[in-house]
């Protein structure tokens, strides 16, 4: 997800607990655990500063996203609140650790996917079921925050608005995600490798194909027919290991994505990610001049 969601998942986090009893000191501890375990897995942005190899787009959301990090995360924040605002609850802890694994996991479900299981294993997983930037989301938690500031004077208690919200975030990314597998299986009997990209209008999803050199991206959803939006051909006989020497990026990218297209024009030899083609070319492209 983008940071301004990763934001907001950490301020109704804070906002769906009760916070009647509890001190100056202690709430800003919670706020600060709440929103900062939220965003610490995307501290891993400051390895592009010492990435001399071309590695940045496996480091990126690769350990730091691990699901085996999320507890050392937590244990980060309930010590760092011992410190800071001098409040040792441990709370604190599974508030912490509960963040990082909203954050970690959420990220699962679209196309950038994660290295959840580093060290351990090295393989992106992705589902693509919902846009990096959900606006189904946004307008849930958004709507929370106005509900809660309006009702602040009716008796109901904020910390329900936040749960309710959180309780529609669920379901949401469950019926999403029930949709990309349908549109996964639907596909899947026709073609060897398959990707899902999901739009950002609800319901709808990219299906990328692959079949020996030919790569499909089609458009499907609910309301609407399924349409092949583009057909690229991959140029499978390039010599890949020339490239890779040339440009470490593009193995990394290689490794990264679940499948690429190769290009060889004569001119350039290259790699891109079909998941990100838009108007004829992939955001995600490294290449050679021969």
């Amino acid at each position: 997800m983008d940071t301004i969601t990763h934001t907001l998942f950490g301020l109704s986090l804070y906002g769906s607990i009760g916070k009647d009893k509890m001190d100056k000191r202690t709430k800003m501890s919670y706020l600060f655990t709440s929103v900062g375990a939220s965003q610490i897995p995307d501290t891993d942005v400051i390895s592009q500063l010492w990435d001399t190899e071309g590695l940045y787009q496996m480091w990126h959301r690769g350990i730091t996203h691990s699901i085996f990090l999320t507890p050392i995360w937590a244990l980060l924040f309930y010590v760092l609140c011992m410190v800071i605002f001098k409040v040792k609850d441990k709370r604190l802890f599974y508030l912490g650790w509960l963040a990082v694994i909203i954050h970690n996991t959420s990220d699962l479900f679209n196309a950038w996917g994660t290295g959840y299981f580093e060290p351990f294993s090295q393989m992106r997983i992705t589902f693509g079921t919902i846009p990096i930037i959900d606006f189904v989301i946004l307008s849930i938690l958004g709507s929370s925050f106005y509900v809660s500031r309006k009702l602040r004077e009716t008796g109901l208690k904020k910390p329900y608005i936040f749960r309710v919200a959180w309780l529609l975030i669920i379901f949401h990314v469950g019926l999403q995600s029930l949709q990309g597998y349908y549109y996964y299986q639907k596909y899947n009997q026709d073609y060897k490798q398959i990707a899902l990209s999901a739009g950002f209008i609800p319901t709808t999803f990219q299906v990328i194909t692959k079949q020996e050199g030919t790569v499909k991206i089609i458009e499907d959803g609910i309301f609407q027919r399924s349409k092949v939006q583009y057909v690229l051909e991959s140029k499978e006989d390039a010599d890949l290991d020339y490239l890779f020497s040339k440009s470490p990026k593009a193995k990394t990218l290689y490794q990264w994505s679940p499948f690429v297209v190769i290009t060889d024009d004569g001119k350039k030899l290259g790699v891109y990610d079909p998941r990100f083609y838009r108007n004829g070319q992939s955001f995600l492209y490294e290449y050679i001049a021969h």
